[in-house]
């Protein structure tokens, strides 16, 4: 099977893995004035949970190292370890594939550096999405303010983006752990807006896959870069 065929695979795979949906779900933007009894789920919590065994391109796995271990020769070993150290190694090589040239020798600084340009562009999109819903003439006059708090959390998150490749230029390892360490605190304050007005988030699918770029970053940058 081919790298691009697998990739596209993959992110199929991962979307219906992660963003499953339950019977009680609560109410869309359209029944914003409805109350709902059901919790929204925990970003990072849940993120991290899958089925055992599960079924992926006919085979069925028993665990996530079971589908690491039939991952095409083109996906670069190194890379592979790397991410194979993080909570969700599947999206870890997802994210960071695209940002790594063939000629870049893949380290855990290198793999780092992909890993805040796919949160990066991840985000950007999240805004994209979250601006133009806070702009939708149909959207529920007391959910606009929800969206905006989105949009702060998502600015945010851009912001620390910045500041980690500066952290990453000056070797300071202090400054980084600090800007992608509160990225994880940042990611979960769209969701949490949406579930104190009893609703469920419309971003909760792309915040799902940020956050989970966001904690394979913080345990890249903590555990693996040493200056």
């Amino acid at each position: 099977m081919g790298i691009n065929h697998f990739i596209l695979a993959l992110i199929s795979f991962t979307c219906l893995l992660s963003f499953s949906t339950s019977t009680n779900a609560p109410p869309s933007l359209s029944d914003a004035s409805s109350p709902t009894s059901s919790e929204l789920y925990d970003m990072i919590g849940v993120m991290s949970e899958s089925p055992s065994p599960f079924a992926f391109d006919g085979i069925t796995l028993e665990s996530i190292d079971n589908l690491l271990s039939i991952l095409p020769s083109g996906v670069n070993p190194a890379l592979q370890q790397i991410c194979g150290n993080t909570d969700h190694p599947v999206e870890c090589i997802i994210a960071t594939m695209p940002f790594l040239d063939e000629k870049t020798p893949i380290e855990p600084l290198s793999v780092l550096k992909a890993g805040i340009e796919a949160m990066d562009t991840q985000t950007k999109d999240a805004l994209a999405e979250v601006t133009k819903l806070s702009m939708d003439p149909t959207t529920p006059k007391n959910v606009v303010p929800i969206l905006q708090t989105c949009i702060d959390v998502y600015n945010n998150i851009l912001n620390s983006d910045q500041k980690s490749f500066e952290a990453i230029s000056n070797r300071n390892l202090v400054q980084l752990s600090t800007e992608l360490g509160a990225n994880v605190e940042n990611i979960l304050g769209c969701d949490n807006a949406f579930k104190q007005a009893k609703l469920e988030s419309p971003m909760k699918e792309m915040d799902a896959m940020l956050g989970k770029i966001i904690s394979n970053t913080l345990t890249i940058g903590v555990d693996m870069v040493h200056f």
